[in-house]
């Protein structure tokens, strides 16, 4: 299967990298190995301040109200994602929320005032919703998989218009908006022409939206050839709305001294997974997946040892010695990606080191993949670094 894109590659624009913040309980795998992380805010705030000083310019906050996957405590994603924002200088922190859960308008202005708090730093992840006790415990409407991304259309739309245009209307199937203008505006940032749209989903319905109405899509963890699948249908969706969206991908980092040593750890992160909790997450996410027309779904083509991390990341392959890492993200960026999402087991720590020992691997090959396309990586673009203000 080929993973060329279907459109023509940036090779002198850097990769991004972005990190999950660990606001939950339990970390980023389910499973009783050792995870020297925090879910609470001061283990955060420092976690964001060594995020930003080492080179990463995003952090994504998950939503989560139900406790699932064996994260009994969760804090809330907007309000938690503010903090941070107030907590450091140049990082992004892109807060997820779900529609029906929120009225597009609402979040329209409460994510004006963060960008505004934040100086054109807030972001907004939109999640069309998986779990039905969610909504349904909450005595929300639960709609039928492709309806969820009507609404989410919807939603995003409204969100857009909203943030650029003055007494915006949209009449659809989900909300009604009649000549409204918020004041005040998102602050003018050069290269952005509103705050940020992640959004993500494996489905049809998904990567069709994607393409419509995003400014990035989000994927699961992916092989190489998973990967290429993955977003054909978005690139298709993109080209007939006149649209170019960016492509962020998840990836769980084991980088260790050796490719044993990393093996090793991902052998036993999976060997003392928490069973009924893992169990538990898949049949719930493997009801929603089965629910789409044409069984492509999140969590789809998952297996027992994916879901020990509840978004693929072991999929994507990050796990060995710094160089293979490298070797390995740069790869995807020649398959059309822009950003790196990540996760660890202690995130502090591990952060620090793939700031320190992976990136540098990582601007290295891409200033060579660049000059064998004939340009160069434009270096301006990098993200300011201050490592001797990481501090573990």
């Amino acid at each position: 299967m080929s993973t060329t894109p279907q459109t023509p590659l940036d090779y002198s624009t850097p990769l991004k990298f972005a990190y999950w913040v660990p606001k939950v309980s339990g970390g980023l795998v389910v499973s009783t190995i050792e995870q020297r992380t925090g879910w609470d805010f001061e283990y955060n705030k420092k976690l964001a301040r060594i995020a930003e000083n080492s080179g990463f310019e995003y952090a994504l906050t998950q939503a989560r109200y139900a406790a699932s996957y064996g994260a009994d405590k969760q804090h809330e994603a907007t309000s938690f994602s503010l903090a941070l924002l107030g907590a450091t200088e140049r990082l992004k922190v892109i807060a997820a929320v779900h529609p029906g859960m929120w009225h597009p308008g609402v979040l329209a202005k409460f994510m004006i005032t963060a960008d505004h708090l934040s100086n054109g730093r807030a972001a907004v992840n939109i999640v069309s919703g998986w779990l039905k006790d969610e909504f349904t415990n909450f005595g929300l409407d639960w709609l039928e998989h492709d309806e969820r991304y009507v609404r989410t259309e919807e939603f995003i739309n409204i969100l857009r218009g909203l943030w650029t245009e003055k007494e915006f209307s949209q009449s659809g199937k989900y909300y009604d908006i009649n000549k409204f203008t918020l004041q005040l505006a998102p602050i003018e940032v050069p290269g952005r022409t509103h705050p940020e749209i992640f959004f993500g989903g494996n489905s049809t319905a998904a990567q069709a939206t994607a393409g419509r109405v995003a400014d990035w899509y989000f994927s699961n963890g992916r092989t190489l050839e998973g990967y290429a699948d993955n977003v054909n249908g978005v690139l298709a969706a993109a080209a007939t709305a006149g649209r170019k969206p960016r492509f962020g991908l998840n990836g769980f980092v084991i980088a260790r001294d050796s490719e044993k040593d990393a093996k090793d750890t991902l052998r036993e992160i999976v060997e003392k997974a928490h069973r009924p909790a893992v169990e538990g997450f898949a049949a719930s996410v493997k009801e929603a997946g089965a629910s789409t027309k044409d069984g492509k779904g999140m969590w789809a083509d998952a297996s027992y040892e994916d879901m020990v991390q509840y978004n693929d990341g072991f999929k994507t392959g990050l796990i060995g010695t710094p160089e293979q890492i490298a070797e390995r993200i740069v790869e995807y960026k020649k398959a059309g990606v822009n950003l790196m999402l990540t996760c660890y087991l202690h995130f502090q720590e591990e952060v620090a080191a793939f700031g320190r020992d992976v990136m540098p691997i990582v601007r290295e090959l891409e200033s060579d993949l660049a000059r064998k396309h004939g340009t160069e990586l434009d270096t301006t673009l990098l993200p300011e670094t201050n490592f001797d203000k990481v501090s573990l």
